[in-house]
C-alpha cells in the first residue's frame, strides 16, 4: 500500500453479492465515502445517492457493463459527503462469475484521488500558453490507447481454454495503468490456443512510450502469435523476435516470456528474453522458475535462446509478469514481494481470485509505468 500521506494513501474495497443483494465494505471505504461505519454498507442500487448528478450516468454505465458484458470498471466520479464536501473517487472493479459463467458479485477497489487531481490541474493550468503542444501529446496518447486496445486479448474475466474438450487452464490477465495515466507504453499479455492443442502464453515489454513504441509492440505480438502458431517452439520463437526488432526502423529494447503448455503432459517450455522469469505457486508456497539463458530483444545481433521444461500438477498456479507489477521493487525484490502471497494464491478456487489478490495488493500503488500480470491456473 502506499506510504501514509502519499497522494494514493487512502484506498478502500468492497464486493457486491447479486445472488443475496449483500454488500461487504472495509473500514478505509466507509472513511473515504463519509459514511458512518455503524450504518450498514449501500446497495448497487443506494451507492449512486452519493455521486453527483452530473456524475451518476458514468457510474450506471459502468456498473452496467460490469454486469452485463464482464468488462472490468476503471473510472472515476465524484462525491458528495456529509457537509458538502466534494470528493473525486476513482473504482476498478471486475466481476465475479459463477461456475456457469454468469455474474455472481462484483469486487471493487476505490481510492481518493482528490488531491491528486488538485495538483495535475495546477500542472495542467501552468501549461496553457502551450496549447499545440498539448493537443499533440493527446492526440499520440489517444492514437496509443487505441492501438494497444485493437491488439491485446479480447477477452475479459477467466478464459478457460481449451474452446473444446476438457478445459485444463483457467486464466486471467489485467494491465495495470501508470499513475499518471498519460504514459502508453509497450507491455502486452496475450494466450492463444494453438492448432495443436496446445497453449502459447506470453508477456513483454518495449522501453520508451508513445505511438511509435506502441506500434512496435503491435507488430511484436502478431509475430509471436504468427511464429507460434506456424510451430517455433520458444527459443526460435524468441531469437526471431531479436532478429526482427533489430531490423526495425525505430531502434528498440524489449523483454519477453512465451510459453508453450502442453496439457496431455502438463509440460510448460518456455524461453525469456532479460525478462522476469514466471512465477510458480503450489501448495502454500511459491517460487521462481529457474531460467534459460536469454538477452534483451535487440540487444544484439544474431542472439541464442535457450529453452526451459517444468512439468505442472492440477492446481498449480503460474504467474507471469512485467517488471513494473509491484511499484518501487524489480527483479529479485519484486519476485519476493510476489511469493510472499503464496498463501493467499494458492487459496483461491480461481484464476480471477488469484488475480484479484495480486491487484488488490499492488494495482492501487502509485506506480512510475505501465505493468501486465496474466495468472494460469492448471484444472486438470
Amino acid at each position: 500500500m502506499p506510504a501514509p500521506g502519499s497522494l494514493l494513501s487512502r484506498v478502500g474495497s468492497a464486493e457486491w453479492n447479486l445472488l443475496t443483494d449483500e454488500a461487504s465494505w472495509s473500514g478505509e471505504l466507509y472513511r473515504i465515502l463519509g459514511r458512518d461505519p455503524a450504518a450498514p454498507p449501500l446497495t448497487l442500487d443506494e451507492l449512486p445517492s452519493l455521486v453527483l448528478d452530473e456524475d451518476r450516468p458514468k457510474l450506471t454505465t459502468m456498473v452496467t457493463n460490469c454486469l452485463v458484458d464482464a468488462r472490468p470498471i476503471d473510472g472515476e466520479f465524484r462525491i458528495a459527503r456529509q457537509g458538502g464536501d466534494v470528493r473525486t473517487v476513482h473504482m476498478m472493479g471486475e466481476p465475479v462469475l459463477d461456475t456457469d459463467g454468469s455474474t455472481a458479485s462484483m469486487w471493487a477497489v476505490l481510492r481518493d484521488v482528490s488531491e491528486l487531481r488538485r495538483s495535475q490541474r495546477v500542472v495542467s493550468e501552468t501549461r496553457d500558453s502551450l496549447p499545440d503542444q498539448r493537443q499533440d501529446a493527446r492526440t499520440e496518447h489517444r492514437l496509443a490507447v487505441e492501438l494497444q486496445e485493437a491488439v491485446l486479448p479480447p477477452w475479459l474475466g477467466s478464459l478457460r481454454l481449451p474452446h473444446r474438450g476438457p478445459r485444463t487452464l483457467d486464466l486471467a490477465a489485467r494491465r495495470l495503468s501508470a499513475s499518471t495515466h498519460t504514459l502508453i507504453g509497450g507491455d502486452w499479455y496475450d494466450a492463444l490456443e494453438l492448432t495443436d492443442g496446445e497453449t502459447l502464453l506470453s508477456v513483454g515489454d518495449l522501453t520508451g512510450h508513445g505511438v511509435g513504441v506502441t506500434s512496435n509492440m503491435t507488430m511484436l505480438l502478431g509475430a509471436v502469435r504468427g511464429m507460434a502458431m506456424a510451430g517455433a517452439p520458444p527459443g526460435q520463437l524468441m531469437a526471431w523476435l531479436n532478429q526482427l526488432l533489430d531490423a526495425t526502423v525505430q531502434p528498440a529494447l524489449g523483454s519477453a516470456v512465451c510459453c508453450r503448455y502442453r496439457p496431455g503432459t502438463r509440460t510448460l517450455v518456455w524461453a525469456q528474453a532479460g525478462h522476469p522469469a514466471p512465477l510458480l505457486f503450489r501448495d502454500g508456497t511459491g517460487r521462481v522458475l529457474g531460467a534459460p539463458d536469454g538477452v534483451l530483444l535487440g540487444a544484439t545481433s544474431g542472439a541464442v535462446y535457450g529453452q526451459a521444461e517444468e512439468t505442472l500438477e492440477v492446481g498449480d498456479l503460474l504467474l507471469l509478469h512485467t517488471d513494473g507489477l509491484v511499484p518501487g521493487h524489480t527483479g529479485t525484490a519484486a519476485a519476493n514481494l510476489l511469493l510472499d502471497l503464496a498463501p493467499r494464491l494458492t487459496r483461491t478456487a480461481t484464476a480471477q481470485d488469484c488475480l484479484r489478490t495480486v491487484v488488490q495488493e499492488f494495482g492501487e500503488c502509485e506506480r512510475a509505468d505501465n505493468a501486465c500480470v496474466l495468472v494460469a491456473k492448471i484444472t486438470s
